[in-house]
């Protein structure tokens, strides 16, 4: 069922092909072995066609083409990702652009969302730290709040990101330290004292 499901989606990738879009995401380094270049509100379309599927979003993943694995993101639901498939999908993450759209589209919205974004922004892998980041960037815009110790190690961490972590790390942890510092008063003056040893306004 899943075979003959993934083979009408891949045709329907390659009527929506767009070159130039692909051709320039070759350019800039961002590797799939295929990339239709389908953009982003199609492959949604194609999502709400087939709505939540655990299955199909299984199948999809394991196909090394860039709109399978976005597509994957949107279909599968978040009451059914285990943390253990959530490990595995982003040890396959290759692209600042798939960790985002697997952090917006699906993990943020699983049980354990604030567990792996801390994990991950401490860890060394910048892939790994813009997935944790880009997690805690949408929960602190839908209002939830960190404790004490939480908010102290995200400050923490955000601040040796922006020195020494690269060009796509660092701006998702601003991203993400904009949205901490709009939760409230409080928070929003946590961070020029967090941040101050950076000469950051």
């Amino acid at each position: 069922m899943e075979e003959d499901k993934i083979k009408k989606i891949k045709q329907s990738f390659r009527l929506m092909m767009n070159g130039p879009a692909s051709q320039s995401m070759r350019q800039k380094g961002v590797g799939y072995k295929v990339n239709w270049g389908v953009p982003f509100p199609q492959l949604r379309s194609m999502a709400a066609e087939y709505g939540k599927d655990y299955h199909l979003a299984v199948a999809l993943w394991k196909e090394d083409i860039r709109e399978c694995k976005l597509l994957a993101t949107l279909i599968m639901p978040s009451g059914e990702m285990p943390r253990e498939l959530a490990d595995i999908w982003m040890e396959q993450v290759t692209t600042q652009e798939l960790a985002e759209m697997l952090a917006f589209n699906l993990l943020q919205y699983v049980d354990y969302a604030p567990q792996i974004a801390y994990e991950w922004i401490a860890r060394s892998e910048a892939l790994y730290q813009v997935t944790g980041y880009s997690i805690l960037g949408r929960l602190f815009m839908r209002g939830q709040q960190p404790n004490s110790r939480g908010a102290n190690e995200f400050l923490d961490q955000v601040a040796t990101s922006l020195a020494e972590g690269n060009v796509g790390v660092r701006h998702s942890a601003l991203n993400s330290l904009q949205r901490f510092a709009s939760l409230s008063v409080d928070f929003r003056n946590m961070v020029p004292e967090s941040l101050a040893h950076l000469y950051l306004d």
